[in-house]
């Protein structure tokens, strides 16, 4: 159980966004406490990466408010930049620079964007390698690591900016199988040390492992938010039902 003294990091109140005519949110409200793990899931086009690239202003949202650890997400550029200091997104592709070392993508954000030190944000950038057990490829680039490794490189940069909150859009997706397993372990590990994520995924193990709650999306809308004992062993909704009966099989 989550401790009630906990204080929000995320609260969406009343949230919506259009692509022109088409609603791609509706009424979205939701807080995530500190340190809290919650997964996003449903049918693709339900709006679930949309809703978290809005947090970070990735996508702007029309109506309603976000507010990341106090500070509400609006169009100015400065609240934007204070906000992505505070929060990490790992995407479905790994947005690494080629050109660049490993090492060398890990300590541009810190330098650039907290004033660290070279040698410091190396010491960091090597400390977060170290922690996703891909240390030995520090001099290398990313065209010749594997897609899992790109991707656990690309959580550790994340890691190197010292995010109060970790945002992952569908992470394993792009990944061949049995690459999924390395990036999964990482991700169990950041949510065991106390990290503040908001998941979107179709790994079911995963969210039964490591979630908090799990919130169900169809058509732009949250249709169910419930714990994963709950939600896997007797979701409510007819939607989620036929979900988890199509990913699941049963």
């Amino acid at each position: 159980m989550l401790d009630a003294s906990v204080r929000p990091l995320v609260e969406i109140t009343g949230m919506c966004k259009w692509y022109g005519q088409f609603s791609a949110l509706h009424d979205i409200n939701m807080t995530v406490n500190e340190g809290e793990k919650v997964v996003v899931c449903g049918p693709s086009g339900s709006g679930k990466s949309t809703m978290i690239r809005c947090i970070n202003q990735l996508e702007a949202h029309q109506k309603g408010t976000i507010m990341v650890d106090g500070i509400e997400v609006t169009p100015d550029m400065r609240n934007i930049a204070e906000i992505r200091r505070e929060v990490g997104m790992v995407f479905q592709s790994f947005n690494l620079f080629p050109h660049m070392t490993i090492l060398d993508n890990l300590i541009l954000g810190p330098m650039r964007n907290r004033g660290v030190s070279k040698k410091d944000a190396t010491d960091l950038a090597m400390h977060y390698l170290e922690r996703v057990h891909i240390a030995q490829q520090a001099g290398k680039y990313p065209p010749q690591l594997s897609g899992g490794q790109q991707q656990r490189v690309a959580i550790a940069r994340s890691l190197c900016m010292k995010p109060k909150l970790m945002l992952f859009d569908e992470p394993t997706s792009a990944l061949d199988p049995e690459m999924i397993a390395g990036v999964l372990d990482v991700m169990i590990e950041l949510a065991e040390e106390g990290m503040t994520m908001i998941c979107v995924t179709h790994e079911m193990g995963f969210a039964r492992k490591v979630a908090d709650r799990v919130v169900f999306m169809d058509e732009g809308e949250i249709i169910e938010v419930a714990g994963p004992e709950e939600f896997f062993g007797n979701p409510q909704s007819d939607r989620a039902q036929l979900f988890l009966s199509q990913l699941l099989g049963h």
